[in-house]
């Protein structure tokens, strides 16, 4: 009878590698699934309430809200007077959370380095930034939501910031990327799971809006809502 050939064992260099390769194959994978996976599955879009919209730039989304409407309010806690130079007709905010190292010291992805990316990505501080804006209509989504929904979703972002012993939002010393954005202390950690688009989807979610169960990506977060310019 032939001898059976013996498979070559690979070698524990060559292990070590294939596993640090399937780490983002995995990753991805884990997106693609938990974007797929809907939580508040039984949540329809009011035909009358407050209307909100999420803007995205390709890769990260920001929830963009009324600076006051329903008796909440956000010009006490985050004064115009805290930024360089916001128009007297700027009427809503844009707010978005996320690691401080790559909020801080990467304004374009072309200063992103290694180095900031591995914290990102193993957990840093997490950052709120806050940008006042005229018209939010330049978002790629809109969600109408009932006065409820709106309180809790308010309310959940309100708690992502650190606050100073006056309840007010605590200011970071950084010029911000431009005259009418600033950022702030926010709470927690930012890494590879709590990424600053899960932070978006997770204020959705308990503002009892459909969202994905786990979205790192915008490409598993913007599909669930309709575009800013389609009526409904």
């Amino acid at each position: 009878m032939p001898r059976r050939r013996r498979r070559k064992k690979l070698s524990w260099p060559a292990r070590i590698a294939l596993a640090v390769l399937a780490i983002p194959l995995l990753y991805l994978l884990a997106a693609l699934i938990g974007g797929l996976i809907p939580v508040n599955a039984s949540w329809q879009e009011p035909d009358d309430g407050i209307t909100i919209y999420l803007a995205n730039n390709g890769v990260h989304v920001d929830l963009v809200l009324p600076a006051s409407t329903q008796g909440l309010d956000w010009r006490p806690l985050l004064p115009k007077s805290d930024f360089a130079d916001v128009p007297a007709d700027a009427d809503w905010i844009a707010f978005g959370a996320g690691e401080r190292r790559v909020y801080l010291e990467t304004p374009t992805w072309g200063d992103l380095s290694f180095k900031t990316a591995a914290v990102a990505l193993t957990g840093g501080d997490r950052v709120m930034h806050v940008e006042w804006t005229r018209d939010p209509t330049f978002a790629a989504r809109a969600i109408r939501l009932t006065p409820e929904q709106y309180r809790r979703l308010w309310a959940s972002i309100r708690a992502g910031f650190e606050l100073d012993r006056n309840g007010r939002p605590i200011r970071i010393g950084h010029p911000g990327y431009g005259p009418r954005d600033a950022f702030y202390r926010g709470t927690g950690k930012a890494n590879a799971v709590h990424t600053c688009n899960q932070w978006v989807a997770s204020r959705l979610r308990l503002a009892g809006v459909k969202t994905p169960l786990w979205s790192p990506f915008v490409q598993g977060l913007v599909p669930y809502y309709r575009p800013a310019n389609q009526r409904t």
